[in-house]
């Protein structure tokens, strides 16, 4: 019974800070944007936090109760959308954080969705498969009230894939009797996903840098990078930014990491890992932690696992004259002033890593029309998609002579505020 009460019981400090950091983010930029002060409690506060218990019959007979949760944060703009992660740092205020930076990059990024996030205090690498289906199942019951195609529609996140959400989709269609396509993206292909959705958070990030390196007249082939993270992200990131020329000289995941000066191998590491579950003693590289990648000497820093990666203490030590947030909430509020202060540059999280709520967005659009697309197609769209995106960013930071971070927040909260204006408040 003691896991159990330490899952349902996380230690929340670092999440409370998350969201009181997601909050800071929208004060600090909202106090200079001359909007209605009247709205402020609409845009930052969630619609709605569900709490569910999720009973599961473990494979020793056991029953174990998991806590989870899905928070929908605006629907100005359309139904929620947002992620799914299984961890046990999941808690509520971490989700609510992330529900919130939803809305923003969901908003930046011109799609027609509210933000929304959602997660199950658990290990899943101590699951077995069967526990994992059986609380997967449970918890999509759970929260089935509220979510659906028009809804809410979730998506994988930390911890969770295409497996997972092919338990959800199959057991909200059991529930309301027919097939449902758009109720989940990231789902097979065979089950009505779409091709590319797998990559898509990472090739994303690799549109968003090339675009970003071309505006200070240089290629990724220019550029060392270090990637912290070697999840779907992060492996995605570091394997699409080598195939295009950038030389890749660190890499970590949770509990070890390499480091090439000459560049490593993306694609062999990433079968190493596979294999292996691990990245130490990997032939031709050096063992580096995720804290000294962090501070190494690099043309270009991507955060890519969790949030609250990059703080005060560390920021002092970057050495990266640009960072990328391929991970959400990467870098508190301190340490963003901090890296500013410095000279870095920093593309923040909700433009560097739309690219996988992007290509859930098309996915979407394929599973309501029941017509699918070919990959140069969804490479092509989201490409459009995340240029255009940083121009209007870029732009907005040269006009207003603020940072990235500033520029995308300022966009992307006028948006919210303007559709939740114009529709009023009922009743």
């Amino acid at each position: 019974m003691t896991e159990t009460t330490n899952l349902l019981h996380p230690k929340s400090e670092a999440h409370s800070q998350f969201w009181q950091n997601a909050h800071l983010y929208f004060e600090r930029i909202y106090n200079t944007m001359n909007l209605d002060p009247t709205w402020r409690p609409v845009l930052s506060s969630p619609k709605r936090v569900l709490t569910v218990s999720c009973p599961v019959r473990m494979d020793d007979g056991r029953i174990q109760v998991f806590t989870g949760y899905r928070v929908q944060h605006n629907s100005a703009r359309g139904p929620y959308k947002g992620g799914i992660r299984y961890d046990p740092s999941v808690s509520r205020d971490e989700v609510m954080a992330l529900a919130m930076i939803q809305t923003w990059k969901n908003a930046l990024v011109k799609l027609p969705y509210g933000g929304a996030k959602g997660g199950v205090v658990c290990d899943p690498r101590k699951l077995s498969l069967g526990e994992k289906e059986r609380l997967t199942r449970r918890f999509t019951y759970e929260i089935m009230p509220i979510i659906g195609p028009d809804q809410d529609i979730p998506a994988p996140d930390v911890g969770t894939d295409a497996q997972v959400m092919s338990w959800m989709f199959d057991t909200y269609s059991m529930m309301i009797g027919h097939q449902e396509l758009g109720v989940v993206t990231g789902k097979p292909v065979t089950l009505g996903g779409s091709v590319g959705r797998e990559e898509a958070t990472g090739r994303g990030v690799m549109n968003t840098l090339r675009k970003y390196l071309a505006t200070r007249n240089k290629a990724l082939s220019d550029v060392r990078i270090a990637v912290q993270g070697f999840g779907n992200v992060g492996y995605h990131t570091a394997r699409l930014l080598a195939q295009r020329g950038a030389t890749i000289i660190a890499v970590t995941e949770r509990a070890s990491g390499i480091f090439d000066e000459s560049g490593i191998d993306i694609e062999s590491a990433g079968q190493y890992y596979r294999q292996n579950g691990t990245l130490d003693e990997f032939p031709g590289a050096d063992a580096i932690s995720n804290e000294d990648l962090l501070v190494c000497d690099c043309d270009v820093l991507i955060p890519a696992a969790m949030e609250n990666t990059l703080t005060e203490e560390v920021a002092y030590h970057i050495k990266a004259p640009t960072v990328v947030e391929a991970a959400n909430g990467p870098t508190t509020p301190k340490a963003d002033e901090i890296l500013r202060d410095n000279g870095v540059t920093i593309i923040p999280d909700i433009l560097a890593n739309a690219g996988g709520v992007t290509v859930s967005y098309f996915e979407w659009v394929q599973g309501l029309q029941n017509f699918f697309w070919d990959a140069k197609r969804v490479q092509d769209e989201l490409q459009q998609v995340m240029e255009q995106a940083f121009d209007e960013v870029n732009a907005k930071a040269d006009a207003a002579d603020c940072d990235y971070r500033t520029a995308a927040y300022s966009i992307a909260i006028s948006r919210v505020a303007e559709a939740s204006k114009l529709k009023g408040l009922f009743p």
